[in-house]
């Protein structure tokens, strides 16, 4: 307002001014207008400022108004945030206990699941036991069976016998089977498997014959027939082409029987072989 007062007055003095140099019987009227123009403009520069004064109060008004909701707002938002934190916080608490229980949950389930596992395979070794129980008692009522419907063992034996010396292989083969079937625990089952392995050395079977005197040897020890099958054995093991397998056999039998006819029969075979009787 300061600057439209001081534009006010310069205007007057130039409109003075230029009344000065006019007529002089003008005068008189055109200042009285100019006087009365600038009254008027004074006026409505004043009713200007007024006005101005008045829109920047209210304005000023506003703003303060405008800038306390701001305040307010920012100050709901933080509370807002505050409450939004703590509840975050609370969630969070409760996640965390929540997997906790799903946790204590998941190893309990693995408990009772290893557990489960160990009655399942108790329960599963139960079954076999039981089936194995009941598969022997089965083979023990067969064997009961089948020793009430098979002959007595001298007259299994006996038959098997007259049949080997009468030159009926099969015969005999199929009688020393069944005596070892039958009765396969008595003295006469070692040599039962001794008859059995001549019958196989007899028909080249010499891999079977070497199994059967082993039968002789690892089950009857003792028996009348063990120098004889230990040197069969050895006999079959080099027609088999096992000499140092064979070489060994004969050798151990010297060394169990040395006065044996058996252990003679070794050393000559020995002999033949060009190897000593007596292992390095």
């Amino acid at each position: 307002m300061k600057l439209h007062h001081g534009f006010s007055g310069s205007f007057v003095l130039l409109l003075v001014l230029g009344v000065g140099v006019g007529p002089a019987w003008g005068v008189s009227k055109e200042i009285v207008q100019l006087q009365t123009q600038v009254q008027q403009l004074q006026e409505a520069m004043t009713a200007m400022q007024r006005s101005f004064d008045e829109r920047m109060g209210v304005m000023k008004n506003l703003v303060e108004q405008d800038t306390d909701a701001i305040n307010k707002a920012v100050s709901a938002l933080n509370s807002l945030q505050t409450v939004l934190q703590k509840q975050q916080t609370d969630a969070g608490a409760k996640s965390d206990q929540l997997s906790g229980q799903i946790q204590a949950l998941n190893d309990t389930m693995d408990e009772l699941k290893v557990r489960l596992a160990k009655v399942s395979k108790q329960l599963e070794d139960m079954q076999a036991a039981q089936q194995s129980l009941a598969a022997q008692q089965a083979q023990t009522n067969a064997q009961q069976q089948a020793l009430k419907d098979a002959p007595p063992p001298d007259v299994l034996y006996n038959n098997g016998l007259r049949d080997y010396n009468g030159g009926k292989n099969d015969l005999a083969l199929q009688e020393f089977s069944d005596y070892i079937k039958y009765y396969p625990n008595t003295d006469l089952a070692g040599n039962s498997y001794y008859y059995l392995g001549e019958i196989q050395f007899k028909q080249a079977n010499y891999q079977q014959a070497a199994q059967s005197y082993d039968q002789v040897l690892q089950n009857f020890p003792s028996g009348n027939k063990a120098a004889s099958a230990q040197l069969k054995k050895g006999f079959a093991l080099l027609e088999l082409g096992k000499q140092d397998d064979g070489v060994t056999e004969l050798r151990h039998l010297v060394q169990r029987y040395p006065h044996a006819p058996e252990a003679l029969q070794a050393r000559e075979r020995l002999h033949k072989l060009g190897v000593s009787s007596v292992g390095k």
